[in-house]
């Protein structure tokens, strides 16, 4: 118990040690998350009325951040399996990140989720074991145990695999390849679940397409490996004491210039569907791409997404920018930005334009929501931050029990 002890005292001592640049860095996170706590106060104070959700728009940017971070933490299987089934050891270098960006973003999904609801009181009714779960007939019973059940399996693995590096053990294989099997079914299950929370939704014809689920994972191995690449060069530039070696980047590179094309392809599926058919059921649809009878506010931001998405393929594609670090970057953010916006924004709203009663009532988010978000945003930077601190400092050999 002492050593235990000794061990997390270890851990965040080095978390809140570093240079100028890095304290900079949590100032700033700090007073983001601080903008946020004060628009939420509002919101607790006065409820979703400083929102602007409506009857007709009941999920907003809340909803949409959260879909889209549970494709962040899906995709971290895309370093465990080359690390643990393909023993690839650059990547197991940096598997251990990869499964804490996945803490990261499930602690995320769950604010998201607990702002969202309005009222925090309610938030225990979603606790396993302590809330009314309607289980297993319930398919939000069915996400919150699945998402639950990965952020167990990922503090888990990194927590036991630090601990016996911090104190020069070896560690007992029995005690995690379990658990990292066990994590890479999962993996799929919590985005699986994801869509099926929407596909499910027989009053809402934009969301009734049995290709949501195969989209929302694809779209995750997608968008995953360029958040990766951006967040292991900027360790490789600031984090001297460990390096990620060039074939863990060249490996996310093949797997963007592999998974982005297919979330293309699976994206003209669905607007084949919508369009050719020409149903009734195309209206949120023209909503999204066309506007419709004058209503027009995502029509920019879809075809924008698009845009994104497609030059960054030519970059991940195309041999002589993949080798440019900067291109590499910037496609990186572009992919990153689409996918936000067709997961989130593109796939929520449109869902709920126009209502079963065939009104159109448009929806942006409010500066209360945008600020929460940053927020919240905010606090999944800086808890990566200092676990991933804690665990470069241990896995570089820094970080040792005297």
């Amino acid at each position: 118990m002492a050593q235990y002890l000794t061990f997390w005292v270890a851990m965040i001592k080095e978390a809140f040690t570093g240079d100028k640049r890095y304290f900079t860095w949590l100032g700033g996170l700090s007073v983001f998350i601080l903008f946020g706590m004060v628009a939420y106060y509002f919101q607790f104070t006065q409820g979703l009325e400083v929102t602007n959700l409506s009857d007709q728009v009941s999920w907003g940017v809340y909803i949409a951040n959260f879909t889209f971070l549970v494709g962040v933490a899906a995709a971290a299987v895309l370093l465990v399996v080359p690390a643990y089934v393909f023993k690839m050891k650059s990547v197991k270098k940096v598997v251990l990140l990869g499964e804490l960006l996945a803490v990261s973003a499930i602690v995320m999904c769950m604010l998201f989720i607990m702002v969202d609801m309005g009222r925090p009181d309610r938030f225990w009714h979603v606790i396993p074991f302590i809330g009314r779960l309607n289980f297993p007939k319930s398919v939000l019973a069915w996400d919150v145990v699945v998402l639950n059940g990965y952020l167990l399996l990922n503090l888990h693995i990194p927590g036991y695999l630090l601990y016996q590096l911090y104190l020069g053990k070896k560690p007992h294989q029995s005690y995690y390849l379990p658990f990292v099997y066990t994590s890479i079914f999962w993996a799929v299950s919590i985005h699986t679940v994801t869509a099926f929370l929407y596909s499910g939704l027989g009053g809402r014809p934009y969301w009734n397409a049995a290709i949501l689920a195969p989209r929302f994972l694809i779209s995750a191995f997608a968008g995953g490996p360029p958040l990766l690449i951006i967040i292991f060069t900027v360790i490789n530039h600031f984090y001297k004491d460990f390096d990620i070696e060039e074939s863990v980047f060249d490996l996310l590179k093949k797997i963007t210039a592999v998974t982005l094309p297919i979330n293309m392809f699976l994206l003209g599926c669905e607007l084949f569907k919508e369009f050719y058919t020409d149903s009734t059921h195309v209206a949120s649809a023209k909503y999204l791409f066309f506007g419709l009878h004058g209503h027009h506010l995502l029509v920019p931001y879809i075809w924008a997404a698009i845009a994104f998405s497609s030059i960054g393929m030519v970059i991940f594609l195309m041999p002589k920018y993949r080798n440019q670090q900067r291109l590499v970057l910037g496609g990186s953010v572009l992919i990153i930005i689409g996918i936000w916006i067709e997961k989130g924004m593109g796939l929520i709203i449109p869902g709920f334009v126009p209502s079963p009663l065939g009104d159109i009532v448009e929806y942006t988010p409010s500066a209360h929501e945008f600020f929460i978000s940053l927020g919240i945003w905010a606090a999944g930077a800086m808890i990566f931050t200092l676990m991933a601190k804690s665990a470069l400092a241990i896995s570089s050999g820094k970080l040792r029990k005297s």
